[in-house]
């Protein structure tokens, strides 16, 4: 989960109501190129107050991209095509995915079974949560490859990681950009949900990453068979008991398992960055992604030199501990 969304306003019957209300008829050749469903669909979604924190944070973002999938467009695609005329049949589909995502208020994501990640797309549905996370940044920023010199490297040359884990992959793309990041690596990816792993399948054989990427069931290390890796990521489900109880309705679209950790959220982090140690190579590391949580967790654990790592939208909610300082 990238970071939390801010709470949508609770408002009853209004909901209710919104939810079950038409929108605004729209005549042939009204909107006509896909800027102007853009537009639209901004009305649209601001009206009806949606929330945004699945892949896009805004509502020009969000149209954008269900414009792009009804068209077959590429997201990067969209300027380039941004005042071409619309087809009829084109125009009736965008309309559908607006109206939606609107009335049922499910993830854009889930609309389309798609989402990307720096820049790549990936396949979704309700049995995964709908991966956000800051992770693929930071793995192009800190490990080798083209990242941002003035950043700094973590690990400088990517072809010396020979193996990574990643624990609660979900729909398995952060192990797939890692597989993609370390060319050289062996990934495991675990996941406790059933559910989540057919999905995370799906995309391994999508990337043709069968023979490199393995895929566990169980609790964090315990299918792991005391393996020991060079890199550990993970987002795991990090969002406190007073996040579950205000999460929005988008939100709550998804696998409540992938989110839930905890009276204070670090319940699962905690078992972590308990067990890493024993699970990482004398020079390997763990990188973590815990939202809001960074208060929790340094009043924790304060002895660990924890690193944190910022992204373009994130502060502190990833960090770095290397094996020896665990």
């Amino acid at each position: 989960m990238a970071k939390r969304a801010k709470p949508a306003a609770k408002r009853g019957a209004s909901r209710s109501k919104l939810a079950k209300a038409k929108l605004p008829k729209v005549s042939a050749g009204e909107l006509l190129t896909p800027l102007d469903f853009v537009r639209y669909a901004v009305s649209r979604f601001t009206e009806a107050e949606l929330v945004f924190a699945h892949g896009t944070t805004d509502p020009v973002a969000e149209a954008a991209f269900l414009i792009c999938e009804a068209l077959h467009l590429h997201p990067d695609q969209f300027e380039a095509f941004a005042t071409a005329r619309v087809t009829s049949a084109e125009g009736r589909k965008i309309l559908d995915l607006i109206a939606r995502r609107v009335t049922t208020r499910k993830p854009a994501a889930y609309l389309v079974n798609k989402i990307y990640m720096r820049g790549l797309p990936f396949y979704v549905d309700e049995r995964t949560i709908v991966p956000r996370s800051f992770i693929g940044e930071l793995l192009e920023q800190h490990f080798g490859g083209d990242g941002d010199e003035e950043a700094g490297s973590l690990i400088s040359d990517p072809g010396v990681v020979e193996s990574v884990l990643d624990l609660c992959t979900g729909s398995g793309c952060l192990a797939i950009l890692a597989g993609r990041n370390f060319p050289n690596a062996e990934i495991d990816a675990v996941d406790i949900s059933k559910d989540a792993l057919e999905v995370a399948a799906r995309n391994v054989r999508n990337y043709g990453l069968e023979n490199r990427l393995t895929l566990y069931r169980g609790d964090l290390f315990k299918p792991l068979d005391g393996k020991r890796y060079d890199l550990i990521i993970s987002n795991p489900p990090y969002v406190d008991a007073q996040g579950m109880a205000d999460l929005p309705r988008e939100c709550r679209a998804e696998p409540k398992l992938a989110f839930d950790g905890g009276a204070d959220g670090i319940d699962i982090v905690r078992r972590i960055l308990d067990e890493a140690e024993a699970h990482l190579t004398p020079q390997g590391g763990l990188l973590c992604e815990i939202g809001r949580c960074r208060p929790q967790l340094e009043a924790a654990y304060p002895q660990l030199p924890l690193l944190w790592l910022d992204t373009e939208d994130s502060e502190g909610e990833v960090f770095w501990i290397s094996a020896a300082d665990l």
